[in-house]
């Protein structure tokens, strides 16, 4: 006789927790209720994306202010500033370590030293660029967009870029396009020493 009562006590016990759980379920989906917004033009779009994937963590300079470390907006998506200078070279540092300037505009590693590209609408960005030109480096990780150019050196992450659809990155081009162009030729890479 116990364990009859034993064993109803634990099924009622579960079907309780179930039915608890299953009501818990369904307030937390209740709760959800999808975002309505108007849709963006490509512009705000691309806006919306190049400052929601990282974009400006390395090809926009920083400056130290009050509140420590933010993005320079007068440089915005400007890429390495061409007039700093790098620390010395440490060739068995960079072996096991990628290493970043201040601003994290440049990054040294096994390949060498790579630079963040200016992305403004400068001649020296990517001014003259075509759209076709930016998926093609977006999509192929080309230098430039160009067939038969360089690969993009790390930490350039174009390898999660290419999944972007093509309508977001023309958004991103869009709004590329359409920013303050800023004068700033940017160096070349430098190989690996030694």
């Amino acid at each position: 006789m116990k364990r009859i009562i034993l064993l109803s006590g634990t099924v009622l016990c579960a079907v309780f927790f179930a039915c608890n759980s299953n009501q818990k379920e369904k307030a937390e989906t209740e709760l959800y209720e999808p975002a309505i917004t108007a849709p963006l033009n490509p512009v705000q779009r691309g806006e919306y994306l190049v400052n929601s994937i990282g974009c400006h963590d390395c090809h926009t300079p920083k400056k130290f202010t009050d509140k420590g470390m933010e993005i320079d907006v007068d440089r915005l998506l400007s890429g390495h500033p061409a007039n700093e200078t790098l620390g010395p070279y440490d060739k068995e540092t960079a072996k096991s370590y990628v290493l970043f300037s201040m601003g994290f505009t440049s990054a040294t590693g096994p390949w060498g030293t790579s630079f963040a590209a200016n992305l403004t609408p400068d001649d020296s960005g990517i001014g003259t660029w075509t759209e076709e030109q930016f998926l093609n480096c977006m999509k192929k990780g080309l230098f430039k967009g160009l067939e038969g150019s360089r690969p993009l050196l790390p930490p350039m992450p174009w390898f999660n870029f290419k999944n972007l659809n093509d309508d977001d990155l023309k958004a991103i081009f869009a709004y590329l396009k359409s920013i303050k162009p800023v004068k700033n030729v940017v160096p070349a890479p430098i190989p690996p020493k030694g």
